[in-house]
C-alpha cells in the first residue's frame, strides 16, 4: 500500500510538473503572436494613436470599411469580431488604454448584444493565454463561474478550449501562419449569397435595462476623454420583430438608430449582414453624419 501511494505521488507530481511546463510554453508562444487575430495584436502592441476604433461583433466586422475613414484622412482600424459580445468587446478597449493608445472616436456597434452580458465563448478564450499576464484580463474574467480553474489549474485552459487555444493554434502561431483577420484595417468584406438567409427572427429579444459592459464602455470612454458613438446597424427587410430597434432606442436614448439605412436585400448577404456594396452605403452615411464637420 505504501509503494502504490508512493507511485500515486509521484505520478501526481510528474503530471502537475508537465502541466505547468506545457502551460508556460504554450503561453510564451501566444506572448510572440502578433498576426493572426486582434486580440493578440492588441495584447502585443505598444501605444498606437487612432482617430477612429471601431468595436463590436460581426456586424461591426461586415459593416464598418475602414478604408472609407482613412480616404477621409482618419486613422481607423475595425477591431469588430465575429461571434462576439460587448463583453469582448469592452475587455478589448481596456486593453488598447491599458497600452496607452491615443484613441478620438470609438464606433460601438451595439443592437442586438444589448439582449445579454455574456461571454461569447468562442471569442472569449482567445484572451485565456494571457489571463497571468494582464491584471485587466484576470479581472473581466474574475466573475466568471469557471474562474479559479481557468486560472489557478495549469494547462486547463488549453485543454479545455483546445479547438481555440490548443495545440493547433499553437502550432500555427509558431510557425507565423497568418490569417486574414488584419486584412482591409480590421474590415471582412462579405459577398451577395445565393442561399443567404434572408430571413429572421428576433421578436422575443429584448435589450437589458442595464447592460454591464455596454455601461462599461461608456465609462471607459468618458474617463479617457473618447467620444463614443454608438450605433445599430442595419437588418434585411424580412426580419419579424423590428420593434426590438425602438426597444432600444427607447432604453438607451443615446445610442443612433441606423437600421433602416440600408433595406434591400440585395444589399445583404445574409439577414443580419450587409454585403460590401451595402457596407459601403452605410459606411459613407456614417462619415456624413459624424465625420462631415
Amino acid at each position: 500500500m505504501k509503494r502504490f501511494l508512493i507511485y500515486t505521488g509521484i505520478i501526481i507530481v510528474i503530471t502537475i510538473l508537465i502541466a505547468v511546463g506545457l502551460d508556460g510554453i504554450y503561453t510564451r508562444i501566444f506572448m510572440e503572436s502578433k498576426n493572426r487575430g486582434k486580440i493578440e495584436t492588441v495584447i502585443n502592441s505598444k501605444a498606437k494613436k487612432y482617430d477612429v476604433v471601431i468595436l463590436g461583433s460581426s456586424r461591426a466586422n461586415n459593416h464598418f470599411v475602414s478604408q472609407l475613414f482613412e480616404d477621409k484622412g482618419l486613422k481607423t482600424f475595425n477591431f469588430g469580431m465575429s461571434g462576439g459580445h460587448l463583453f469582448e468587446a469592452s475587455l478589448l478597449l481596456k486593453l488598447m488604454i491599458e497600452r496607452k493608445y491615443e484613441i478620438k472616436n470609438v464606433i460601438l456597434e451595439a443592437d442586438l448584444n444589448l439582449s445579454n452580458d455574456q461571454e461569447a465563448e468562442g471569442v472569449s478564450t482567445k484572451f485565456l493565454p494571457y489571463i497571468h499576464n494582464s491584471e485587466v484580463i484576470k479581472k473581466h474574467f474574475y466573475d466568471e463561474e469557471n474562474f479559479n480553474e481557468l486560472y489557478y489549474i495549469p494547462f486547463y485552459r488549453y485543454v479545455k478550449y483546445d479547438s481555440e487555444i490548443g495545440f493547433r493554434e499553437v502550432y500555427k502561431t509558431l510557425i507565423v501562419e497568418k490569417t486574414n483577420a488584419l486584412d482591409n484595417l480590421g474590415y471582412y468584406p462579405l459577398v451577395k449569397h445565393k442561399n443567404g438567409n434572408m430571413k429572421n427572427n428576433i421578436v422575443n429579444l429584448n435589450p437589458l435595462p442595464h447592460n454591464k459592459y455596454y455601461e462599461e464602455i461608456k465609462s471607459l470612454c468618458k474617463t479617457n476623454n473618447i467620444n463614443l458613438i454608438t450605433v445599430m446597424t442595419p437588418m434585411c427587410e424580412n426580419v419579424v420583430g423590428m420593434n426590438y430597434f425602438d426597444k432600444v432606442k427607447k432604453t438607451y436614448p443615446e445610442i443612433y438608430n441606423y437600421e433602416n439605412v440600408v433595406k434591400e436585400d440585395k444589399y445583404f448577404s445574409s439577414c443580419g449582414h450587409m454585403n460590401d456594396n451595402g457596407a459601403r452605403i452605410f459606411t459613407a452615411r456614417i462619415l456624413n453624419d459624424f465625420f462631415n464637420k
